[in-house]
């Protein structure tokens, strides 16, 4: 049964249109990844989930509908997004960067906090430290971190990859793996790294343009014509 439901999904950015007529199902406790090359829509994609961008359409999360509402309000019904730009407060610490995550779930604080350094020893060890001096990788660990404090039923994980040693991916893609098998997440990931999503998802959409052009299990697009296509062009 679809938990995370997009049905004819377009959106704009003025009069441009980013994204036409996307539909994806999500079931809950899957992973499931967006990929593309980059300018394919992958990040709007997420933002229009969010509302951060003029949609038409329709989105649900279980029976709550997600259209026409405001981000607050998408948050509280349990949408967690960690986007690609990272939006952290650089001259905060680890910990209050993480807290500013936790204003729709101030009673799971402790809860959550305690998950979060589970899963990122690291960012407990670094908890006073300020976010503008951290490396790539320990800033992608506090934007997913600061989502989880949301406590969501589904988390929107944007390019987790991008810029990121190889060490660094294996990490983040180890993290991700755990949140579902140990804490039952439902997590969606957009990515350009074609090799990354395949390790890491149950399913696949494939992007292009602002069209889905592919789905279907890793098995069954491993070696799809289109997955290439989507990246290297026809």
């Amino acid at each position: 049964m679809s938990f995370l439901t997009i049905e004819n999904l377009s959106a704009f950015y003025g009069k441009a249109q980013a994204l036409h007529d996307v539909s994806l199902k999500v079931s809950e406790g899957e992973i499931v990844a967006i990929v593309g090359a980059n300018g394919a829509g992958k990040s709007t994609l997420l933002d229009s989930v969010m509302a951060l961008t003029k949609t038409t359409g329709v989105i649900r999360l279980g029976d709550a509908v997600l259209t026409g509402r405001n981000s607050s309000e998408i948050v509280r019904l349990g949408v967690g997004y960690a986007p690609e730009r990272f939006n952290l407060f650089p001259y905060m610490s680890v910990r209050d960067n993480l807290l500013v995550g936790a204003y729709t779930a101030r009673e799971d604080i402790a809860r959550n906090l305690d998950m979060v350094h589970k899963l990122f020893p690291r960012l407990e060890e670094r908890e006073h430290q300020e976010t503008s001096t951290q490396s790539g990788g320990e800033r992608q660990m506090v934007s997913l971190g600061r989502a989880l404090m949301t406590s969501p039923r589904v988390l929107l994980v944007d390019e987790p990859t991008i810029g990121l040693a190889p060490k660094v991916c294996l990490e983040i893609a180890d993290v991700l793996r755990r949140l579902r098998t140990e804490f039952g997440a439902t997590i969606v990931i957009t990515e350009q790294n074609a090799n990354f999503a395949l390790s890491l998802a149950e399913r696949l959409y494939v992007l292009e343009s602002g069209h889905v052009t592919a789905t279907g299990t890793v098995d069954e697009l491993r070696d799809d014509v289109r997955l290439a296509e989507a990246y290297f062009g026809h």
